[in-house]
């Protein structure tokens, strides 16, 4: 009976601290500054100036498995020896608090390393993989009702109230005047704890489990390569381009809003030896390989390749990659080789100005504004991309205004599904928007994966442009 009023006064305790943590301690801190501090701004966090940071975040583990682990490292604790402490009482005094700072040490420093951990790298995350934390965080809030930084500070404060408790049974533990009594002070206190770790950490802990399941798996871009992210309204054909010219493998049905994230496909061009940069062979590498990790040389940075290059373009998506030996050096086929990105992106709808977008939009908005990439913006002309707001002038509409926030942006456009037909009068109106952007009015390609219509051209093309970005 002890040990379950124990836990409801833990439990009270900590959600009256998590109240007054959220809404109090900032107007509180604020209003004792000193002069001296008020005048002194707090040193910013340096951010990454490349992604991967959300893969870097600490991997938590379930709250079972800490306590099992904690309650079997206190187990195997071993009582001090008589010859040292000739005294019964005061042995099990020094093994009890031993035992009882022990299963607290297990359990909380793995909690204070990961909340410090989070806080820490969330902070200096590159601004695309903030966009992706605060999308995610988002949708966990409207879907689950699991605010992160609200299940930080219930694990922080969590972690405290066990502190707390440890202290307060070591404490009960000295005052005892009997070795009988001491052991039954040091298991209630084991057990006390255990059962007040299960009510405050568990569902805090997997909640945030479950959020960063989401944003480990987010794809990790390396600014050091080039890439293209395809954009356009929902079921264009986005998803089967990336499969036809990458490694990447997304979701396609004939349905809008297939892509729910970001996928990354990549594929390798070998440039060579003459100064003018001639792409002599490209490679689709195997989604399942481990590719090489190449890097940008000196030569690839300074060669001035020219806009309209020859293209040798020989796909092999199931031949593994050359390995470096083959690339750059006295008598190779080629001077070397760049791993690029294809990106694949959630379609985004023509909306005002004003309007605030999803959150699938707002990751493809933050890839481009964000991520030094190419764009390949892809329109289906043929009358059914998939809803109202997805017909032929909203396509248009919203071509005009994407390109009109990113103007710098290497370019291409692709009127993709033409074996279903083009809507009359549509190819007219794609052509005076390019006219009137200063462009040739036939400066598209027209594509039909399903009949191997303008693939190798758009193939092509595309390895062209990353050698742009």
């Amino acid at each position: 009976m002890a040990t379950v009023w124990r836990v409801v006064e833990s439990v009270v305790a900590l959600r009256a601290r998590i109240w007054r943590s959220i809404f109090h301690d900032d107007s509180s801190q604020t209003t004792t500054q000193s002069p001296t501090s008020s005048n002194t701004t707090p040193p910013k966090p340096k951010i990454q100036s490349n992604t991967g940071g959300l893969r870097r975040l600490p991997i938590l583990k379930k709250s079972s498995e800490l306590l099992y682990r904690a309650q079997q490292t206190t187990a195997r604790l071993e009582p001090p020896t008589s010859a040292k402490y000739p005294n019964a009482l005061k042995r099990t005094h020094k093994h009890g608090a031993e035992r009882l700072t022990t299963l607290i040490q297990q359990l909380c420093v793995p909690l204070r390393d990961a909340v410090k951990g989070y806080r820490s790298n969330l902070r200096r995350l590159h601004p695309f993989e903030q966009v992706v934390v605060d999308l995610s965080a988002r949708t966990e809030e409207n879907t689950r009702g699991v605010v992160m930084e609200e299940v930080l500070t219930e694990v922080n404060e969590g972690r405290k109230e066990l502190l707390e408790m440890s202290k307060d049974y070591i404490a009960k533990l000295k005052g005892c005047r009997s070795a009988r009594d001491a052991n039954d002070i040091m298991l209630e206190g084991e057990d006390a704890i255990a059962t007040t770790f299960e009510h405050l950490i568990t569902s805090p802990l997997t909640a945030l489990s479950e959020l960063q399941k989401s944003l480990r798996t987010t794809p990790s871009v390396r600014l050091e390569c080039p890439a293209v992210v395809l954009v356009g309204a929902p079921n264009v054909g986005k998803s089967s381009i990336v499969r036809a010219i990458s490694s990447g493998t997304p979701e396609v049905n004939n349905y809008p809003f297939t892509t729910r994230g970001m996928t990354l496909g990549h594929v390798e061009i070998f440039w060579g030896g003459e100064v003018g940069g001639e792409i002599v062979n490209v490679q689709t590498p195997h989604p399942k390989q481990n590719r090489p990790s190449p890097k940008i040389t000196e030569e690839y940075l300074l060669v001035d390749r020219p806009k309209k290059a020859n293209v040798n373009v020989n796909v092999n998506v199931n031949e593994a990659t050359p390995s470096s030996s083959n690339l750059g050096g006295s008598g190779s086929a080629y001077a070397y080789s760049q791993l690029c990105q294809i990106m694949d992106s959630p379609g985004i709808l023509l909306r005002d100005v004003k309007e605030q977008r999803n959150a699938m939009e707002a990751l493809t908005i933050a890839s481009m504004q964000h991520l030094p990439t190419a764009v390949m913006y892809v329109l289906d002309l043929s009358g059914g991309a998939g809803d109202k707001c997805s017909s032929v002038s909203d396509q248009l509409l919203l071509r005009r205004q994407i390109r009109q926030r990113f103007p710098r942006r290497p370019w291409i456009d692709v009127v993709a599904k033409v074996d279903l037909g083009i809507v009359a009068g549509a190819e007219e109106e794609l052509r005076e928007v390019l006219i009137s952007e200063g462009k040739k009015g036939d400066e598209y390609i027209m594509l039909s994966l399903h009949e191997d219509v303008g693939v190798e051209e758009l193939k092509g093309d595309v390895m062209q442009m990353l050698g742009e970005v």
